[in-house]
């Protein structure tokens, strides 16, 4: 787009500056991009961290605590298990030796020949007579052994020998007397033992199971209300507040109590939706009825052609801005498509050219197209310029100097507009963006309302942009704009700006 050209009372003077010194500021670190900067005014990253959602958070604590029940359990079962256990093993010891004291003492020596034959063929109980030779391993190394043996020297006899093996074979050996004569009775050590540890991993891991599958549930039910309020909430956001209807009739009295306050809520803000967006279009429509009139007149009346030319380029601006409004009172707006960026900021560097206390410097590649909003973007831009022009005067001058220039950054333009003014107190730059602040400059120097920079930082991240406004390192105010870069357009398609400025200038800029 060709730059309109200016005399000496011209408030754009790209003629008479050298653009090569804009654009070899672009390859110095701007004031955010140095390390002392980045520091401060970038956000902090979040540390790296093990993010769960709420159900698995929910889940794992409950199976947790579980965990922690089974195994107290666990071990309160195996306490509770060993006094009677151990007593029921004694007891079952000392009757078969009592029994098969009885038996062999009243049976014949042929009959006591059949009778430990059958003993050990069916009951796996051996009988043998105890020799001086014998060696034994008393029973011990655990407090079932020990109770054991202290049980059955009780009820035997104090000269009752327990032992785990004899003569090198395992087994549960109680030495007892017959008729004074000493004998052996060996029985399977695995009948007088508890529970493995085979046994309690099964009912363990059966149990952990179990607790697993309860613990889900109760998770699944405990979040689920909330997962419904969460998907809610993100369709308000999203503007679809038909679709975020939540149930009124649970059976939780909290749950039920959230759910109708939030279904108010999103009733009430469809209606203020509905009415803003009936009120914009009221608005628009009849702002468009007087304009097309006035578009009709001027082309009528006005002779000169110059003058006709920039009143019918200025309502169609105005009439551009107007469609923006319809645009927003429409439920789903305008796409981003690539906007060239040099005619955008040339569209809104024209706005400024008859006010002689402006100086512009303009750096910005005619090649360089964005993806944006065109009348969006040249809001925002108009909005900067015209905050530089109100609160960026050069100290010591009548005029603001105001320098623009672009540059890409791999997958992002960063657009840069600074003023060379006093700039801003270090502890207010945070607060500019906030609606209905003004600083120290503005409550003396306009009437601005402070909405400005607010309405520019809104409508950068609507652009998927964002902007940072930090002090030059050499003076004044610099807004830092970043939006996508389109790298490739389609086949045949061409960034034609909507916004069009006449090539000549306005009568009085010679």
């Amino acid at each position: 787009m060709a730059m309109p050209q200016s005399g000496g009372h011209s408030a754009f003077r790209e003629s008479q500056v050298n653009v090569e010194e804009v654009a070899a500021e672009l390859t110095m670190p701007a004031p955010l991009e140095s390390p002392e900067a980045s520091a401060e005014n970038k956000p902090r990253k979040p540390r790296a961290s093990l993010r769960l959602n709420l159900f698995w958070r929910t889940f794992f604590l409950l199976a947790l605590l579980l965990a922690g029940s089974i195994l107290a359990w666990l071990q309160i079962l195996r306490v509770l298990e060993f006094e009677p256990r151990s007593l029921q093993m004694a007891q079952q010891a000392a009757s078969l030796v009592n029994l098969s004291r009885a038996a062999l003492v009243h049976a014949d020596p042929i009959a006591r020949v059949s009778l430990i034959k059958t003993m050990a063929e069916q009951e796996g109980v051996r009988i043998m007579p105890r020799e001086p030779g014998d060696r034994y391993e008393p029973l011990a190394g655990s407090a079932l052994a020990r109770r054991l043996t202290e049980e059955l020297a009780r009820r035997l006899g104090p000269d009752t020998i327990v032992a785990q093996s004899v003569n090198g074979e395992p087994g549960l050996w109680v030495g007892f007397s017959i008729n004074g004569d000493p004998n052996w009775l060996r029985m399977d050590q695995a009948r007088f033992s508890l529970a493995g540890g085979r046994t309690w991993l099964i009912w363990l891991a059966m149990v952990g199971l179990l607790s697993l599958a309860g613990a889900a549930v109760i998770a699944r039910l405990i979040n689920r209300p909330l997962k419904q309020l969460s998907y809610a909430t993100s369709r308000v956001r999203e503007g679809d507040f038909a679709a975020s209807h939540l149930d009124e009739n649970v059976s939780t009295s909290e749950v039920r109590e959230v759910n109708i306050g939030f279904n108010r809520m999103a009733e009430r803000l469809a209606k203020l939706e509905q009415d803003r967006a009936v009120m914009l279009a009221g608005i628009s429509h009849d702002l468009r009825t007087p304009l097309a009139r006035l578009r009709l007149e001027t082309e009528m009346s006005v002779t000169d052609e110059v003058a006709r030319a920039h009143m019918v380029a200025d309502i169609v601006q105005l009439d551009a801005t107007i469609d923006k409004f319809l645009d927003y009172a429409r439920p789903d707006h305008a796409t981003l498509t690539p906007v060239n960026l040099h005619g955008v900021v040339s569209s809104c560097v024209y706005a400024l050219q008859n006010h002689h206390a402006v100086q512009i410097r303009m750096a910005v590649p005619e090649d360089l197209n964005v993806l944006a909003d065109e009348v969006e973007l040249a809001r925002v831009i108009s909005n900067l310029l015209e905050n530089a022009r109100r609160y960026g005067k050069t100290p010591g001058a009548e005029i603001t100097q105001v320098d623009i220039a672009a540059k890409a950054q791999d997958d992002w333009v960063l657009l840069r507009l600074r003023d060379h003014g006093p700039g801003v107190p270090p502890e207010q730059l945070a607060n500019l963006t906030k609606p209905f602040f003004r600083g120290d400059a503005a409550r003396t120097a306009a009437a601005g309302a402070g909405l400005g920079l607010s309405i520019v930082d809104k409508t950068v991240q609507r652009m998927g942009g964002r902007l940072t406004l930090a002090n030059a390192r050499s003076g004044g105010l610099e807004a830092q704009i970043r939006l996508r870069r389109v790298l490739s357009l389609p086949p045949g398609e061409d960034p034609q700006p909507r916004l069009q400025r006449p090539a000549v200038m306005r009568h009085g800029a010679s």
